[in-house]
């Protein structure tokens, strides 16, 4: 069954990027020895933080950017047997520009 996720508010959805599977030096690190990677690609992103005087402000990030999260940030579900993280937008700590 496939499943469409809509982030509501100021959240996004991730989808981790795969971390290197060799070390510099040519050694492969096996799946027990790796770390979850905090690079992530924007899946989909919510409308916006509801402010105070009940305005919305728009997210700074969109669909297909390149961001950093912390280690253990965010909610982690799994969508069409993938990994993916959903978080708020304040929690990502910036975009990579490619």
């Amino acid at each position: 069954i496939s499943m469409k996720v809509s982030p509501l508010h100021d959240r996004v959805l991730l989808r981790r990027k795969t971390e290197e599977e060799r070390t510099a030096g040519g050694l492969y690190i096996p799946d027990t020895a790796k770390e979850k990677a905090t690079q992530a690609i924007v899946v989909a992103v919510g409308k916006g933080r509801v402010l105070d005087d009940g305005s919305i402000a728009a997210p700074k990030v969109k669909a297909g950017d390149t961001v950093l999260f912390g280690k253990y940030a965010g909610t982690e579900i799994k969508l069409d047997g993938e990994e993916h993280l959903i978080m708020r937008e304040e929690d990502l700590i910036a975009v990579i520009d490619s």
